[in-house]
């Protein structure tokens, strides 16, 4: 070991760190220490009756301990682990209570700073005063205080080996704040550490927001994505016809503008959602401006609006037939009646089969059926096969078998189902291609569908 690594300790502001740290401990330990010597001299005293200092000292001892279990006090002391100590420790849960073994735990953490910052602070009055008395006695400043001074073999005619005694005092203070500092670094994780129910919470609380993320993203892909194929068919179709149906290229253009507005005030809505939610996690979900939508930074209207529900389904239909794709629809029952969650995720599993059925159906006419059923919500989608991918009023387009289709619309929509725990089936049937979906009407807005969730991935 080089002298520089020996020295490193009393040199490092890690050091210091620490020793504020543990000095805090002593402060705290102050009033228990007074709280001790006031009892012990009334105990001693006999004009005082014992009886009645018992019952006194039973209720100072408990109120004196009710802080070492608070949820508060292990607030203040993470915080200060973190800060003094350099320790990663969570933040505690701000909501909730804590378990008996965390008390415990934190309790005993408490007592160990206490104690340990007690003694550092002990040995610091005794051996700063001493050294900087010996200090000032050998440079000839004379205060009488080692005057007929008497420590083991050394006495006040010895004033340079006492100087040498103070000096050594300090050095090691400092390499015991320095030890002591390291072992409160490494036992802070075990007795401030999250327990095994705040790990459990920290977990679904992530699982929770990357599963509200997936379901943004759904939105985002089932939403633009129609936008688009919308756009791209109708542009593709005025193309075809700008020189003999003008009529038909101005309500193409009018129809992309139309999806395109719409597609727009989804994006604003997702994108606000997502930053408010992480406005939220970063404290700052007051402030204007942290959940604005993809035009601005205000908290506009569009960041609020309410996600799209069957409700709107006669307006998906006809941007779909302005494609030029052949849709019928057959309606049952009361669509008004369906839940709120089971409604909006109806409109967009419509949405992605509509999508699939322009971009794959060609001029095949698509049927569509959704009927509401007093526990259900069912919904169908049949287009012919056979047809090329692409065209558009009579243009031919790539050929893509149904079978191989790319994209993620099925994988979202069999998402979208596992998620309020009911049953999808997609493929070939009579020389159709077929989309059933039947979602539950009993079920509750998320996260609280996360048990649906596992139920339909078994039956899926």
């Amino acid at each position: 070991m080089t002298l520089r690594a020996a020295l490193a300790p009393l040199t490092s502001g890690a050091t210091y760190r620490r020793g504020v740290f543990l000095l805090l401990g002593g402060v705290l330990l102050l009033p228990y220490l007074l709280l001790v010597t006031v009892f012990v001299d009334l105990l001693r005293a006999d004009d005082v009756p014992r009886l009645a200092v018992l019952p006194l000292v039973v209720a100072a001892a408990v109120i004196a301990a009710v802080p070492l279990f608070l949820r508060g006090t292990r607030a203040l002391e993470i915080a200060a682990t973190r800060a003094l100590l350099d320790v990663e420790l969570p933040e505690p849960p701000a909501d909730g209570g804590i378990d008996r073994e965390t008390r415990l735990r934190c309790a005993l953490w408490i007592g160990i700073h206490l104690v340990s910052g007690g003694l550092v602070g002990f040995a610091l009055i005794v051996a700063l005063p001493m050294a900087l008395l010996f200090l000032f006695a050998q440079l000839g400043v004379s205060t009488g205080t080692l005057h007929d001074l008497q420590i083991g073999p050394l006495s006040d005619w010895h004033r340079g080996w006492l100087n040498l005694v103070g000096v050594g005092l300090l050095v090691l203070l400092g390499y015991a704040v320095a030890g002591l500092g390291a072992l409160a670094r490494l036992m802070a994780p075990v007795l401030l550490g999250p327990s095994q129910t705040e790990r459990i919470a920290a977990l679904e609380r992530q699982a929770n927001q990357l599963a509200e993320r997936n379901r943004l993203a759904r939105e985002l892909h089932d939403s633009v994505g129609h936008a688009l194929t919308v756009a791209t068919l109708q542009a593709a179709a005025a193309g075809e016809l700008l020189e003999t149906d003008r009529e038909f290229v101005r309500r193409a253009l009018r129809a992309i503008e139309e999806t395109g507005r719409a597609a727009m005030a989804d994006l604003d809505h997702v994108l606000g959602l997502l930053r408010q939610g992480d406005a939220d996690r970063s404290g700052d979900g007051g402030r204007p401006g942290n959940n604005g939508g993809a035009g601005g930074g205000d908290d506009g209207p569009a960041a609020r609006a309410p996600q799209r529900t069957l409700d709107e389904l006669d307006r998906l239909v006809a941007d779909t037939r302005a494609t030029g794709l052949a849709v019928s629809v057959e309606l049952a029952g009361d669509l008004g009646a369906v839940p709120a969650v089971v409604a909006r995720e109806g409109y967009r599993i419509v949405q992605e089969g509509l999508t699939n059925a322009a971009r794959h159906a060609g001029r095949r006419p698509v049927t569509l059926r959704v009927a509401a059923r007093p526990d259900a919500l069912e919904i169908e989608l049949v287009n012919a096969l056979g047809e090329p991918s692409g065209a558009v009023r009579g243009r031919p387009g790539p050929v893509r078998p149904p079978g191989q289709r790319q994209g993620r619309g099925l994988a979202g929509i069999r998402e979208r189902v596992v998620l309020l725990g009911g049953r999808v089936s997609a493929g070939p049937e009579d020389g159709n291609w077929r989309v059933a979906v039947r979602l539950p009407t009993t079920v509750a807005e998320p996260p609280a569908a996360a048990a649906g969730e596992r139920q339909g991935m078994e039956r899926i």
